[in-house]
């Protein structure tokens, strides 16, 4: 999922009046201001409601659904395999949008994380706010290398504190001496 793809997809979506929110890498990326590595995918958030729009508005650009977990989750993909993953939040009357996992359980995105802004080749888009995508990047994740750079950047870029977990040293992994 390159640069320019992402933007397409966001302009597409905005010009449909779908509101979205990047997530994971490339809302790091954003946040960053650069992209830092290559992304297989692109998270997005949305509001519950918006769920068929976004299949609709996706699938006038050759996106199907592969894998339905609605109202948790879902992931579209086109022919040649760029995949966009959607969190869908129901929003409460605060503000605060209430994402429903896969294992029944609520996650919350405060209100205020919804502020979020980042730059895509020059573009701004919207995005969680750093502080909310670090706890989305960070939590129940086993972290790679990649993902720890993404950690250890945003946190560095906005004077966030990293979780203990990822500031305790790790081993190496097998075959790196």
């Amino acid at each position: 999922m390159d640069a320019p793809r992402v933007l397409e997809l966001l302009a597409d979506l905005e010009r449909q009046d779908i509101p979205v929110w990047l997530d994971g890498g490339w809302a790091v990326d954003a946040l960053l201001g650069t992209q830092t590595r290559a992304h297989d995918d692109l998270d997005i958030v949305s509001r519950i409601e918006d769920n068929g729009r976004v299949v609709g508005a996706l699938g006038e650009r050759g996106y199907d659904v592969r894998y339905d977990a609605a109202p948790s989750c879902f992931v579209l993909v086109d022919a040649e395999g760029h995949q966009v993953d959607v969190h869908p939040a129901a929003f409460a009357a605060n503000g605060d949008g209430v994402y429903r996992m896969e294992n029944g359980e609520a996650w919350t995105f405060p209100a205020s994380g919804f502020g979020g802004a980042g730059t895509i080749l020059g573009r701004e888009v919207p995005c969680l706010t750093p502080d909310v995508v670090l706890v989305n990047h960070t939590t129940g994740y086993d972290l790679d290398e990649a993902h720890e750079r993404d950690v250890t950047a945003l946190s560095e870029r906005y004077g966030l504190a990293l979780p203990e977990y990822a500031r305790a040293p790790r081993p190496a992994p097998p075959g790196s001496a």
